[in-house]
């Protein structure tokens, strides 16, 4: 007579704190073993029961809550510790930033100066790197800091925390508000770090956080050392052994840190980030866009897309960065002019059109101010012609050496260009203002033809 094999409650407990490790599996694997060896195996439903009745007795700890490598619980501690300054003697905070791998309670903690996205970022960025790798997911508490809208069942994760968890390929799983059982093992080992680090280090004095951050490795690497009372090993000992290899591996460098803003297409097709102005293709003048800034890129999106980047600009406030391909196109011929163009372009006229157009340059403090009174000299042309553009400009130097294109205008009009200037008696030296008075240059008087 064929008899019935009791299942084995505590290899079933061991087997399923292992990631995709199931009941369905281990009644599976139970059953051939059942029938490999002559015996009848236990329905389904009797296989999860005396399991279950294991599992009360035992008092042991939901299962899916602490597979090897599956999640990482964070908070901030709820006590700060005291920063001094050592020139008033003032004290300020710092937080400490816990997270712990549920499976193994192997654990990370830091202290800050403030509770802010940054700080939060580079808690969990630190923590992955002493871990040597990544949980697939992530347990924060529903702090404003992490979760913009704290919702069970749809919670919405800050933008910059989502980004983070992207990049290493895990998930953010809030825990539900006021549920410390849903992260029992950081709000454990938040008790842990309060008796074994900040009270250890209570009559200490800091002057600053990496100061303190020294002292809380040393007390962090004695706690993670410390053997369990109910369990063999330490949190170090069963992460070495049960955990660090189920991780995600680590990417080749650290997450970046951004912030996020709104802004609008201003007319002049530029976008303003911390004082300094990025281009952004001209068809999108008027248009809200966000803004992502590291501290190496200004990123440009336009309703979830990425429409163009640029590298950040630092030092002084004010500067452009302009990619030609976003102007207008009346813009990009304005953009390709240059002093040398101008010049170039002049002493293709004659030599006196060269010089004045040197002039006008000359007297700008930054080259980029004359280009537009040089064009309108040059573009005379198109109606004088060059010879008489040519005169009017040999006529104006013999007024003034820095002639404006008014007084080539108005000599073009009044037809003085026709007859070049006689060499008469030198001008004395408080004469050189003669030309800006003379009544016969603004058209007062004709020279004969």
């Amino acid at each position: 007579e064929m008899s019935s094999r009791t299942p084995d409650c505590e290899y079933i407990h061991r087997e399923l704190a292992k990631p995709g490790v199931t009941m369905t599996l281990l009644w599976d694997e139970y059953c051939r073993k059942c029938r490999d060896g002559g015996e009848i195996p236990y329905q389904y439903s009797q296989f999860c029961k005396l399991y279950r009745k294991y599992a009360v007795v035992s008092r042991a700890t939901m299962h899916i809550e602490r597979k090897p490598g599956e999640r990482m619980e964070v908070d901030w501690a709820g006590k700060e510790m005291r920063i001094r300054d050592s020139v008033t003697g003032g004290e300020s905070p710092a937080y400490i930033f816990v997270a712990v791998l549920p499976a193994s309670q192997y654990a990370y903690v830091e202290a800050f100066t403030d509770v802010g996205m940054e700080s939060w970022i580079l808690g969990h960025t630190n923590a992955f790197a002493h871990f040597g790798g990544v949980p697939r997911m992530v347990v924060p508490d529903n702090l404003k800091t992490g979760v913009d809208k704290a919702d069970w069942y749809s919670p919405v994760i800050n933008k910059t925390y989502h980004e983070m968890a992207e990049y290493y390929g895990t998930a953010i799983l809030p825990a539900r508000v006021r549920q410390p059982r849903d992260k029992p093992s950081v709000e454990g080992t938040v008790g842990h770090v309060s008796t074994w680090i900040m009270a250890a280090l209570r009559d200490r004095t800091f002057f600053s956080v990496p100061e303190l951050n020294r002292e809380i490795r040393k007390k962090l690497e004695e706690l993670n050392e410390r053997p369990f009372q109910k369990r063999p090993g330490s949190r170090r000992s069963v992460f070495l052994e049960e955990e660090r290899d189920f991780l995600f591996p680590l990417p080749a460098r650290p997450f970046e840190i951004a912030v996020w803003k709104q802004a609008t297409v201003s007319f002049n097709y530029h976008v303003q980030v911390e004082g300094n102005f990025y281009s952004v293709c001209h068809e999108y003048i008027k248009q809200k866009v966000d803004v992502r800034i590291t501290s190496r890129m200004v990123e440009i999106f336009y309703n979830g897309v990425r429409i163009c980047s640029h590298p950040r600009v630092n030092g002084v406030s004010g500067q452009y960065r302009t990619v030609h391909e976003h102007m207008p196109e009346s813009h990009r011929r304005s953009a390709e002019w240059s002093g040398e163009r101008f010049i170039s372009w002049a002493s293709s006229i004659g030599p006196n059109t060269e010089g004045v157009i040197r002039s006008v340059l000359a007297g700008c403090k930054v080259e980029q101010q004359g280009f537009r009174t040089c064009m309108g000299i040059l573009k005379m042309a198109d109606k004088y012609s060059v010879e008489r553009l040519e005169n009017a400009c040999a006529r104006a130097l013999s007024y003034t050496p820095r002639p404006t294109s008014r007084n080539i205008s108005a000599i073009l009009k009044s037809g003085q260009d026709k007859v070049l200037p006689s060499a008469g008696p030198a001008r004395k030296a408080d004469d050189r203002h003669s030309f800006i008075r003379g009544a016969e240059y603004y058209g007062g008087g004709r020279d004969a033809d």
